[in-house]
């Protein structure tokens, strides 16, 4: 357990204020002191799921499947001799390290709002994309077919996305170096589908970085929900018409989720509608709001704190 993780009052007093009545926050503070189990999703464009379910077994991999991804599953290792990270099938890109939750946002872009076939999407944005984990799972879904603009503002991130571009043997991306909110001046009405996993306070990693909540305040999260805004705007209008965005972050306040999410349907109240993500997974009503939005506690499936809004 994370002992030394201190959550700041302002911030138990803002999350017991939103907490559903079905959760508990004894539970809540219990789970962001424990640390993350291992996930990981197999790259399909280099293994097939069965055939890495094969190889889980001769390592010794225990493998539990995450509800949401076909492709994802919690991982326990018996033999611990070899880091996950520095084993010749990571390296080989068979595989990428990727927390469950972060799973969420490309299963939600690409799933139909009924059950059905799967969306095709020409032309996608990854508004910010390092280190990788979304911009190769929407490549594998897509085989490599469709064409990716993988946009990272931060220069040391973008080497990293690089990297995992490469390790992964996705062929259909261009990487970009700007800030994401100028895309919807300078490409409008140009992508069938946007993602963006917008830059936040990260209140849902702190099982995974014991130090996410350091620099936390309600000044702070009230800034960056500023800044979540004027991306969010640039991403819809980057869309073509009839186009799909997913709006998510590794948070939990309502500061930077629905009401980021809000503010671009009080922006476009003729031209945006929220698609209801509560048939995205079996057990999705666990963690549905009453606008259709997930809000992924971390208690719920034992995961990252997230938030997906399509």
């Amino acid at each position: 357990m994370h002992s030394n993780i201190k959550l700041p009052e302002d911030y138990l007093t803002l999350m017991g204020n939103i907490i559903p009545d079905h959760l508990s926050m004894d539970d809540f503070i219990t789970c962001c002191k424990t640390p993350l189990k291992t996930s990981v999703r197999v790259n399909t464009l280099k293994i097939s799921v069965e055939a890495f379910k094969q190889l889980a077994k001769t390592k010794q991999w225990l493998l539990t499947p995450v509800p949401w991804c076909e492709e994802g599953f919690w991982l326990e290792q018996e033999n611990t001799d070899t880091k996950l990270g520095n084993s010749w099938e990571h390296i080989a890109g068979l595989f990428y390290i990727q927390e469950a939750s972060s799973m969420l946002p490309v299963t939600a872009l690409f799933k139909e709002q009924v059950s059905g076939p799967t969306a095709q999407y020409n032309t996608i944005l990854d508004c910010a994309s390092a280190p990788g984990s979304k911009t190769s799972q929407i490549a594998a879904l897509c085989n490599n077919n469709n064409f990716i603009v993988a946009n990272e503002l931060s220069s040391s991130r973008l080497k990293v996305l690089s990297a995992n571009i490469k390790r992964c043997g996705i062929k259909n991306v261009a990487l970009s170096h700007y800030d994401a909110n100028v895309f919807g001046t300078w490409l409008p009405e140009m992508f069938d589908a946007v993602l963006l996993d917008a830059p936040c306070s990260g209140e849902g990693a702190i099982r995974k970085d014991d130090k996410a909540m350091l620099n936390w305040s309600l000044k702070s999260i009230n800034d960056i929900a500023d800044i979540q805004k004027e991306l969010i705007d640039s991403a819809f209008k980057a869309l073509k018409p009839g186009g799909t965005l997913i709006y998510s972050t590794c948070t939990l306040n309502g500061i930077e989720n629905q009401a980021v999410c809000q503010h671009l349907l009080d922006l476009y109240p003729d031209n945006a509608e929220v698609i209801p993500l509560n048939d995205l997974f079996p057990t999705a009503n666990n963690c549905l709001t009453a606008e259709g939005f997930l809000h992924v506690w971390p208690q719920i499936y034992d995961s990252e704190g997230f938030f997906v809004a399509k």
